[in-house]
């Protein structure tokens, strides 16, 4: 049997108020995503601007860093023609994100779920990301 760890529901607002927090520091308003281990969408906001288009690039980018294991700007570095890698964007119908902003939650090692984040450059979208981990880790106990 085995015993996972995951995230809830008050994970994901505290992840999701730190991206946004970030976002309107910056002024661009994002599409955020945070999913379980597993890359099962838990919660989602669309601020206020974000981008339509977004939408399902942010819930893809944390179903990629969640189910993956990996950021996706690592996917990003690997997947170029002539490495083995390259064509895992096309996986699951497309779902694999090698788009920046994607980031898997560890908790001592583990993953416990994704955020993704789409609306702006994949700089900005990464930073607003790590902005939501670190928001969390901040209000945990």
């Amino acid at each position: 049997m085995l015993s996972i760890q995951r995230l809830d529901l008050a994970d994901a607002g505290l992840m999701i108020e730190g991206a946004a927090a970030h976002a309107r520091e910056i002024g661009v308003p994002m599409c955020i995503a945070v999913t379980d281990e597993s890359g099962n969408l838990i919660a989602f906001e669309r601020m206020d601007g974000g981008k339509v288009t977004s939408i399902t690039v942010a819930q893809d980018k944390a179903f990629t860093a969640a189910a993956a294991r990996k950021a996706t700007h690592e996917y990003n570095q690997a997947c170029t023609p002539g490495n083995l890698v390259f064509g895992i964007h096309t996986a699951l119908g497309g779902r694999l994100s090698v788009v920046g902003g994607g980031l898997p939650v560890l908790v001592e090692g583990a993953v416990v779920g994704g955020i993704g984040i789409s609306s702006g450059t994949p700089q900005q979208d990464m930073a607003c990301a790590q902005a939501g981990i670190e928001h969390w880790r901040r209000h945990q106990g």
